[in-house]
């Protein structure tokens, strides 16, 4: 039994989940890059993949992050390849999609079944929308993540895997190559496995209602976004947006380096405008 999730956090409850639960035992395997974000025309050839970790490379020069999962060794198109020999090698072997109602996990279930499509029959998804759960007050909540879930109440998830269809893996790949077409840089989720594109600019409206007129630290900007809007955005694509609107004088930064707690944001005033 192989399990696929989407996320770092995502594996780490799932590895929880297996130790309670030793019918769920196998492997877990985590798709690291987020599909909903960035450019994806043409992303299973070498020019959309390049296209694509050149993006990336920019994104995270922002900052202080790891680009780890843009190493040839790590990526996920090395990781699948080892998932899809494991499958050709044992044909008793069972593929699990763990999925909730977020924007990576669906664009991640989406560009996965491009490499899972010819073992229709032993793919199973656990498509966790909509659902209510228990968390750990013992309050009924709806969780986005997978990793909001306590281990517990997975438990009762697995009941939910089911095959993914025939039907499904002809029409949801045609889904994913009219985004690939339109290759817009953000991907929302309306519902279901419904997608929306945007431009790279989407959230910028949103981040300037979290820069004010005095210099403020910008981990304190990205923690004020990410408990207050909405809008889900990533640490890393807010920090890109906001050296990105500063280079383009509607923000102004001071400090040194790419470490968040060095650098701070302000709006650019009127009177810096001018000069």
């Amino acid at each position: 039994m192989i399990h696929i999730v989407f996320s770092d956090a995502d594996a780490k409850i799932l590895q929880e989940v297996i130790n309670l639960d030793e019918t769920l035992a196998g492997e877990v395997v985590t798709i690291t890059d987020d599909y909903s974000v960035g450019p994806i025309e043409n992303i299973y050839v070498g020019e959309g993949r390049a296209a694509r970790k050149n993006w990336w490379l920019a994104v995270l020069a922002a900052g202080d992050f790891s680009t780890k999962h843009l190493d040839d060794e790590t990526n996920d198109y090395t990781t699948i390849a080892q998932v899809v020999g494991t499958l050709r090698r044992n044909e008793e072997e069972q593929l699990y999609i763990w999925a909730a109602q977020n924007s990576r996990d669906v664009c991640g279930y989406y560009w996965l079944l491009h490499f899972v499509k010819p073992f229709q029959g032993r793919v199973q998804i656990l498509y966790l929308n909509n659902l209510p759960f228990i968390n750990e007050k013992g309050n009924i909540f709806y969780p986005e993540y997978l990793h909001q879930i306590p281990a517990k109440e997975f438990l009762k998830a697995k009941k939910l895997a089911r095959e993914i269809t025939l039907s499904e893996l002809e029409v949801d790949p045609d889904e994913w190559q009219k985004l690939m077409t339109d290759n817009k840089t953000i991907r929302l989720l309306e519902g279901g496995k419904k997608l929306a594109q945007h431009d790279e600019t989407f959230f910028d409206t949103e981040i300037k209602k979290f820069v004010g007129n005095d210099f403020q630290k910008a981990t304190k900007i990205v923690q004020q976004y990410q408990s207050k809007s909405k809008v889900a955005c990533s640490e890393a694509y807010l920090i890109w947006r906001l050296k990105t609107l500063t280079a383009n004088n509607i923000f102004e930064m001071q400090g040194e380096g790419k470490s968040l707690k060095e650098i701070e944001f302000k709006l650019l005033s009127k009177v810096e405008h001018e000069n």
